[in-house]
């Protein structure tokens, strides 16, 4: 019986032609990089508030982390962050010096191991974005106590779930927030910053807003207004001989502020104006006299033209230069362009059509009404698999609370027994309610995500079954901001075949787009981008609806 061997195909060559096959192998194409195998690391930190900046959270953060590090043979190259700073956004000191130490370091980082992952980040779809540029680059985010391997597919589906409950639990605080904010405002009780003019003060217990020396100064700019009949600058000026410096936008909206005349209003009251509890600085009778006066001087702002009609202008690039594009008018017709803005390129597009095709990409990415429910139980079924492993890892937080309870006995009994002096009783009873508090914190998380998949799945069948009618009826600005969501590197505009996808998109609606292609069993790909099959090819992870 004969083997079966599998012949070299370079075996018949001679070593001379080996030899100039390797000194080739440099201009080869398609080789497949091996991500995720270095042992190097950086280790960054982060505490969600000023007053934790100092105690337990940061300390433990990095024992845990360097334990973690040292448990799986990884090299530290650096560490970051290891103060305050805020997680709803990315605009981070320390968060972009970590980011600009791996894209200079010489040797290179495979891995920023955090404690959770929310200490990365809680921005949900621009955290999966960041995510997803490391990992291009190999490198792979790494949490202690979310033991998840971001190199596998489900590992990195799991770990953007993790981040859009992150998400999802900042807007429920904000929401709770708002609402006692509201309240607050309901009552005449002024909650935001404190206007220029008054201090905030505490009489009887009870925190009032008074006019201070600055809000009598700019109670006479008022009267001078009146009285004088003085344009805004020349009341600016006035002010400014007198000590008190005010720009000129500043002055017409100290005008226009209801505040000083003993009126609040706010976004939040929703169009309604409340009778503060404030002193007033002028009269409402004073105020409206003033804001006469600024009517009749006043030209106003308002759109322009080009925000109207090119929508799509910088977000839509030139795909022969990458060059944004711009708009123009030809006034002759009052006809608006978009074109490319270097010089000799001649790539032009009429507005309306770049703008209608547009909104005929949107309608690929757009859920169809009879497909809600389907979708919306495929994303609760993504979910509940996210809850399971965080529901287990709810075992060892409780009994890790009650070994902390133990703890603070045992404190307590020493400091009775005079075995520690008050001052170290009272530094470390507040590091293990701090741990308590964090701990909780967790807990409530765990629920978050076991008790509310049905609401975040219904949150994105929202959004996802209205894109192209949201993008139609909003203005510039809402437009720009849902267009650079769904493509956060824009889209690319080719004079022969139309709009055409860059390689950044949100994969929240790709999938959407593929899974109704399933089920209407219609060949995959998205026509109106000149995209087949193969160039859509959905990322792992659903990513959090945005809100315009």
């Amino acid at each position: 019986m004969k083997e079966n061997k599998i012949k070299n195909p370079e075996s018949h060559l001679n070593s001379d032609e080996l030899n100039e096959i390797i000194i080739f192998e440099q201009f080869a194409k398609g080789a497949k990089k091996i991500n995720g195998t270095g042992n190097t690391c950086v280790i960054y930190t982060r505490v969600s508030g000023k007053e934790q900046e100092e105690g337990y959270s940061l300390d433990t953060q990095k024992r845990e982390c360097e334990e973690y590090a040292t448990k799986n043979n990884y090299t530290i190259l650096g560490y970051f962050g290891g103060t305050y700073e805020s997680a709803k956004n990315d605009e981070r000191k320390e968060f972009n010096r970590m980011l600009q130490f791996i894209k200079k370091s010489k040797q290179k980082v495979s891995h920023i191991i955090v404690y959770m992952l929310d200490r990365f980040s809680r921005s949900g779809a621009n955290a999966i974005y960041i995510k997803e540029q490391l990992k291009e680059q190999g490198i792979y985010i790494q949490s202690v106590k979310q033991p998840i391997d971001g190199s596998t597919s489900s590992g990195d589906f799991q770990q953007n779930i993790h981040m859009i409950f992150s998400h999802y639990d900042n807007q429920l605080r904000r929401e709770r927030c708002m609402a006692g904010t509201r309240e607050a405002l309901m009552r005449g009780i002024w909650c935001a910053h404190v206007p220029l003019g008054y201090d905030k003060v505490v009489i009887n217990g009870e925190t009032k807003l008074v006019v201070n020396e600055n809000g009598k100064l700019l109670r006479k700019a008022f009267y001078w207004k009146i009285n004088e009949n003085l344009s805004s600058e020349q009341c600016r000026e006035r002010l400014a001989n007198m000590g008190l410096k005010v720009s000129h936008q500043r002055m017409s909206t100290i005008f226009r502020n209801p505040f000083y005349c003993g009126m609040i209003s706010h976004n939040l009251l929703e169009g309604k104006l409340v009778e503060g509890k404030h002193e007033k600085l002028v009269s409402k009778e004073v105020f409206l006299q003033v804001n006469e006066i600024q009517n009749r001087n006043s030209f106003g702002y308002k759109q322009t033209p080009e925000q109207k009609n090119v929508p799509l202008k910088i977000f839509v690039n030139c795909s022969k230069c990458g060059t944004g594009l711009t708009g123009y008018v030809v006034k002759s017709k009052n006809l608006w362009y978009y074109k490319c803005r270097r010089k000799g390129c001649c790539v032009n597009k009429a507005s309306k059509q770049l703008n209608d095709a547009f909104q005929t990409v949107l309608t690929e990415y757009t859920l169809k009404e009879e497909n809600a429910e389907l979708m919306k139980e495929l994303l609760i079924a993504e979910f509940n698999d996210c809850a399971k492993e965080s529901r287990e890892n709810s075992i060892a937080l409780k009994a890790n609370y009650q070994e902390i309870n133990r703890k603070i006995d045992r404190l307590e009994e020493r400091f009775m027994n005079e075995e520690i002096t008050k001052d170290l009783y009272l530094k470390y009873l507040e590091k293990h309610k701090q741990e308590q508090v964090e701990i909780q914190r967790e807990l409530q998380k765990i629920e978050l995500i076991g008790s509310n998949p049905e609401d975040c799945a219904q949150l994105i069948i929202d959004y996802a079954q209205n894109l192209s009618e949201t993008w139609a009826s909003t203005d510039y600005v809402q437009k720009q901001k849902l267009q650079n969501y769904i493509f956060p590197t824009g889209l690319k505009y080719c004079k022969e075949k139309g709009l055409v996808r860059t390689e950044e998109f949100n994969s929240v609606f790709l999938w959407i787009a593929h899974k109704q292609q399933d089920l209407g069993q219609k060949k995959s790909g998205i026509p109106s981008l000149n995209l087949d099959d193969a160039a859509l090819v959905a990322r792992t992870g659903i990513e959090p609806v945005f809100h315009p």
